[in-house]
């Protein structure tokens, strides 16, 4: 275990389990749609969730990406969601969308996103996320809740699994709470 890392939350067994569940209950939700499956990364840190989960999916996937921030460096959101990396498809009238996320805290960037792809056209929106802490919920958002979601975690800053702090961390093959050492300089 990296020496920054005070506790693994979610073990690499408990990962695979978790993909596996999420992959099992979209495969089930979507097997009848007559339209296209499209898995949207929001980079960076969903990615390595993505890779995984996608892996699992038995149904015909397609998989986008977009870059969205509302934090800026460190632990601290913005309040304001940026488009860094935006979906141009002229067929959304016929996809249905899964956002892939790493984790939601306030809510903000994904309840934005499905408004923001809804309003460009995609057929259904859905969201799946790796990690929750609906602690962090903002006020106006403490009813939003994923469709998807890997575990339920508490109110501590995480990295590993894709969750980084300045970049650093991603490449861990779990998630472990970060020293507030490191981040409270």
């Amino acid at each position: 275990m990296n020496a920054n890392i005070l506790k693994i939350l979610v073990n690499e067994e408990e990962i695979d389990r978790i993909t596996t569940r999420i992959a099992a209950e979209i495969d089930r939700d979507y097997q009848n749609t007559g339209h296209k499956l499209l898995l949207l990364c929001i980079l960076k840190g969903s990615v390595v969730f993505m890779g995984d989960l996608m892996k699992k999916i038995t149904l015909p996937v397609e998989i986008d990406f977009m870059k969205v921030s509302s934090y800026g460096s460190g632990t601290a959101s913005s309040g304001q969601v940026n488009i860094l990396l935006d979906l141009h498809r002229k067929d959304l009238p016929d996809v249905d969308i899964i956002v892939v996320e790493d984790i939601i805290d306030s809510g903000r960037t994904l309840s934005y996103l499905i408004e923001y792809l809804r309003l460009k056209g995609a057929h259904s929106v859905k969201t799946c996320t790796m990690l929750d802490k609906p602690d962090r919920r903002d006020e106006n958002l403490r009813d939003f809740y994923p469709d998807y979601v890997g575990q339920v975690i508490p109110d501590e800053f995480v990295v590993g699994y894709g969750l980084d702090y300045d970049e650093q961390y991603r490449a861990l093959p779990y998630v472990g709470v970060l020293s507030p050492a490191v981040y409270s300089k």
